[in-house]
């Protein structure tokens, strides 16, 4: 596999699985811009990281939740790199109440960086794919939580769900002009996200107890699979979730 030419965009790429993919992207070929919206610093160690592999790396802050913030960003992408051919929708908000105890404003903001933000960075992206004539790859990452609603992460969920149907919807749009969409759906992940795990080894044993693989998936389990999903060997694949969770979901619903 390899992706030597291409240009990708990466949302949420200043830490964890979003750095990973940008990386791993940039490892196997690609250039890369890095989004992000409030850790500067962590963006350019990602751009440090793609340039380490030799690939044009470029540094863009945006919310991708704002329609002329998304606009702006991919055409400083355009000026910078010349096109794009990949898009990883990787930018994330975690809900963490109730949904009879969540304010609108909570609600509003985890489904604008969510489920807005893809559908504006995958619109933008898609006109210049077409325009291009070459095809194209759009990951999305959602969560096993796609599937497995969680008791106080309500707005969360939703927002993934509505992410997994965003992806069947573009790939059926998309397909006729060779754009593939999917969506990787990440089990336990070892990330800020999951800073518990990363704090506490007794709940991080406990955790893992329950995978069947018997560990906690890391950045890279992820990248490995965009990078799949972003290379000719995956040319049939669209409109799929592939989870990547170590067996969990076979799990799913305890019984």
């Amino acid at each position: 596999m390899t992706l030597q030419g291409k240009v990708a965009l990466v949302t949420g790429a200043d830490s964890g699985i979003g750095r990973g993919i940008a990386e791993a992207l940039a490892t196997d070929g690609a250039d890369v811009a890095i989004n992000y919206f409030s850790d500067a610093a962590g963006a350019a160690e990602t751009a440090r990281r793609v340039q380490a592999a030799g690939r044009r790396a470029l540094v863009h802050q945006a919310d991708v939740g704002q329609p002329e913030a998304v606009a702006r960003m991919f055409g400083a992408l355009l000026a910078e790199l010349g096109r794009v051919d990949i898009l990883v929708n990787n930018a994330g908000q975690g809900g963490g109440r109730k949904l009879v105890e969540t304010p609108f404003a909570d609600w509003e903001r985890v489904i604008r960086t969510n489920l807005h933000g893809p559908f504006l960075c995958a619109q933008q992206a898609a006109r210049r794919m077409i325009a291009q004539g070459a095809g194209g790859r759009i990951v999305n990452i959602t969560s096993v939580h796609q599937e497995a609603c969680s008791a106080g992460g309500g707005a969360y969920c939703v927002s993934k769900g509505g992410l997994r149907n965003l992806t069947r919807a573009l790939a059926l749009e998309l397909g006729p002009h060779g754009i593939t969409v999917n969506d990787i759906a990440p089990g336990m992940i070892l990330t800020p996200m999951n800073q518990r795990a990363l704090d506490n080894p007794a709940y991080r044993v406990y955790a893992e107890a329950q995978i069947p693989v018997r560990r906690a998936g890391t950045p890279a389990d992820i990248a490995a699979m965009v990078v799949f999903l972003c290379s000719d060997a995956a040319g049939y694949c669209t409109g799929s979730t592939f989870f990547v969770d170590g067996g969990w979901m076979l799990t799913y619903p305890p019984v």
